[in-house]
């Protein structure tokens, strides 16, 4: 992992307060959208491992970076760690947004299927 203004240690150490401080003001200085991703997800592992609540930290961060910066690979590989952190049709939004090419191919298919299958077969059960 690289250093984010932090240390691996940090991390696992520092109060809450101290790293939403820390992480917003690495986020604002480089605007490094990833690097403030791969310090979030850490936080998850450190929630999962400890008592300490660190459950939604920095969820607007989470939803400005992801909604509100251009998509690209990092984006697409952590977004499913962030599952919680936005609403359904939030949720719905953002894959459209990180993955159009796999939203106009469904589209596509579900037109196919109901021209060339779901329609001619209803015709089929009338007569």
């Amino acid at each position: 992992m690289k250093n984010y203004g932090l240390s691996e240690s940090q991390l696992f150490t520092l109060t809450r307060k101290n790293l939403e401080k820390r992480i917003s003001q690495y986020y604002r200085e480089t605007n490094d959208g990833d690097g403030a991703l791969e310090c979030l997800i850490a936080l998850q592992v450190r929630e999962e491992l400890t008592e300490a609540d660190f459950a939604f930290v920095l969820a607007d961060l989470v939803r400005h970076i992801f909604m509100r910066t251009r998509s690209n690979r990092s984006l697409r590989r952590y977004y499913l760690f962030f599952t919680e952190y936005f609403e359904k049709k939030e949720w719905r939004l953002l894959e459209i947004k990180l993955f159009p090419a796999k939203t106009y191919a469904v589209e596509k298919l579900k037109t196919l299927f109901t021209q060339f299958i779901k329609e001619p077969l209803a015709g089929l059960v009338g007569s």
